[in-house]
């Protein structure tokens, strides 16, 4: 979104963003696809196609930036394994980490919301 940013009128293509930060363009491809559907970015087909973002980076917040790549996830997840259901902790546990899941998305997307991706891009 940075490397967007600095670029605003122009068309980039995923592996110039994979380069830019060293990963695989199907990664790059992946997350782009979820940035696409929350507004962010548009995306155009063809020779001089590539991706640009939506709107002015000054209408970017990083806390859109932070709810589109984390989904409907939350940041930090359970154990697969079930814990015992017989236990004082182990009937509880899943409960009280998912509130406390949701209290840490929360204050991450309250720190996030008073920067633009303008602001954060400048500095650079």
């Amino acid at each position: 979104m940075t490397l967007l940013a600095y670029h605003p009128n122009e068309w980039l293509a995923s592996s110039i963003i994979a380069s830019s930060i060293n990963i695989n363009p199907v990664l790059v491809r992946k997350e782009l696809k979820a940035l696409k559907n929350y507004g962010l970015i548009e995306s155009k087909e063809g020779k001089n196609g590539g991706i640009k973002l939506m709107k002015p980076a000054k209408d970017i917040y990083i806390s859109d930036v932070f709810l589109s790549a984390k989904g409907s996830e939350h940041v930090l997840s359970l154990s697969s394994n079930l814990p015992n259901a017989a236990c004082k902790i182990g009937e509880q546990i899943n409960d009280k980490l998912l509130s406390m899941f949701v209290d840490i998305d929360d204050a991450i997307v309250n720190r996030l919301k008073n920067q633009t991706l303008e602001a954060f891009k400048n500095q650079f």
